[in-house]
């Protein structure tokens, strides 16, 4: 199960990453860009650290504070979460 999990992490922080890259380069070809709630959304799944470094690899959406300061919310909100549940669990 751990496995499993750690396996979805590492996915979902990877896709967080290059979403992020992928939109700085169409930001800069001018293309169809990647919708926020689509960056946003991702982080919430758990992508959390591969949105944030995504972000700032690039500079990309660093001058918006839904991002600056959202993500690193949505990261810390899941970091509580987890913290919580080894605690509830007895794990910690």
């Amino acid at each position: 199960m751990i496995k499993l999990i750690l396996a979805y992490l590492f996915i979902i922080n990877a896709a967080g990453f290059l979403l992020m890259l992928a939109d700085k380069h169409k930001a800069k070809k001018n293309q169809w860009r990647i919708p926020e709630s689509t960056l946003m959304l991702t982080a919430v799944l758990g992508g959390g650290i591969g949105s944030l470094i995504g972000m700032y690899t690039v500079r990309h959406k660093t001058r918006h504070p839904k991002f600056t300061i959202g993500i690193p919310l949505i990261l810390a909100a899941q970091v509580c979460l987890v913290l919580w549940l080894l605690a509830f669990f007895r794990l910690l």
